[in-house]
């Protein structure tokens, strides 16, 4: 027996009602329509209609401009979301290469503003951790920008390698930068910075930073300071932290680790700072250690203004393991990947527009959706909400 639905009023996509609802709640177009402007003659779509019709194939998992064109097709969907069509891929593809140059600039702004009204949904907050990293976005064309850089995967391929800090409590994007495949290691990171720090909403009392060694440079750590965030990050090692690691006094932490702190002040440094610096012997059945290692040793170690103990510095900075998990999933579930147009800047506005669809299927989990689904990755969000069978 064949059971099949052919029924013209019915959808693949029908549970993005709900997340249309909450958009409409929150008066998403209008707010749109208010803070963009993006000069356009004989155009059949809104602005807000041309933003959303982005951000919708995200969500559904249809990566690439071109697999969205399913949506122009299904009039149900069009009739959930309130489009009066749905945009070939060839005005997507037009309305990214043919933005001002200062749109990229407004959309970061309207995600800006989003975030101040999310991270106080639904409890107010007072401190924000901010998780700092980068990723390898490898391309396979000649898009602008992309180059050979660290790739560990595709050794020897072009790619991009955009900046990303995520809050850590709320999992929401704080912020993204794209940069070129060949970007020096901490090249961009005060930018990204200063814009963090721009869009931390001003009631907010403490702030928290953990970053890896590729912002472990002196002007960071200054920036850092001057804006009185605590921070954990990954010291580099670098001949003057090496030289002084044989001579710590270091103490148990537990069976496997020891640690020590000292004044670490390297040449090019203003101020000595705090540093913890914890080690283990390496055992001859131990698989080849990814950290430092000296003379049987694997080191890691951390510069830090926190009020912790050593252990507690080495803890704190360990809760940023939950970044992971998140990247991949923008990698993977928010096209991150799929990089859509050969030109720089259309790319640098499109991850804004990934950052705005990932931060509002953030904030509707944490405000709609009970607490078992508010860790949900998208992908099984879309099997259990999104997509019905």
């Amino acid at each position: 027996m064949k059971i099949a639905f052919s029924h013209a009023g019915l959808t693949h996509y029908g549970g993005i009602l709900f997340f249309n609802e909450f958009s409409r709640m929150l008066q998403l177009r209008r707010f749109l329509t208010r803070h963009l402007r993006y000069p356009r003659r004989n155009h059949d779509y809104q602005l807000s209609q041309m933003i959303l019709s982005l951000v919708y194939p995200i969500i559904l998992g249809l990566d690439r401009l071109e697999t969205a064109s399913l949506l122009r097709s299904n009039g149900t969907f069009q009739y959930l979301t309130g489009l009066p069509t749905y945009p070939t891929p060839q005005s997507l593809r037009r309305f990214l290469l043919q933005a001002a140059p200062d749109f990229r600039e407004q959309l970061h702004r309207v995600n800006d503003y989003l975030l101040q009204h999310f991270i106080h949904r639904p409890d107010h907050r007072s401190r924000l951790i901010l998780d700092l990293d980068s990723t390898v976005v490898t391309v396979f064309g000649h898009q602008e920008g992309a180059a050979v850089g660290y790739n560990p995967r595709y050794r020897g391929k072009r790619s991009y390698d955009p900046l990303l800090c995520l809050e850590a409590n709320s999992s929401f994007l704080w912020d993204v930068e794209l940069r070129r495949g060949d970007a020096g290691t901490w090249a961009g990171s005060e930018e990204l910075l200063a814009c963090c720090f721009h869009s931390t909403p001003s009631d907010i009392r403490e702030l928290r930073v953990r970053a890896d060694a590729g912002f472990g440079y002196g002007p960071v750590l200054e920036m850092l300071e001057a804006r009185l965030a605590q921070y954990a990050v990954v010291a580099r090692m670098t001949r003057s932290l090496k030289y002084a690691l044989k001579g710590l006094r270091y103490e148990q932490m537990n069976p496997r680790w020891e640690i020590a702190e000292f004044e670490h002040h390297p040449h090019d440094w203003s101020q000595a700072r705090r540093c913890i610096v914890a080690r283990r012997r390496i055992a001859e059945t131990d698989p080849e250690p990814t950290l430092f290692t000296l003379e049987r040793y694997a080191y890691r170690a951390w510069h830090t203004n926190l009020p912790l103990t050593p252990a507690g510095v080495w803890h704190f900075y360990d809760g940023r393991a939950g970044m992971e998990p998140r990247i991949r999933e923008l990698r993977e579930d928010y096209a991150l990947r799929k990089i859509p147009t050969r030109a720089f800047a259309a790319n640098a506005l499109y991850l804004e527009v990934v950052r705005l669809a990932y931060n509002l299927v953030t904030a509707f989990q944490r405000t709609c959706l009970p607490e078992e689904w508010q860790s949900l990755t998208l992908s099984k969000l879309r099997s259990r909400l999104f997509w019905l069978p």
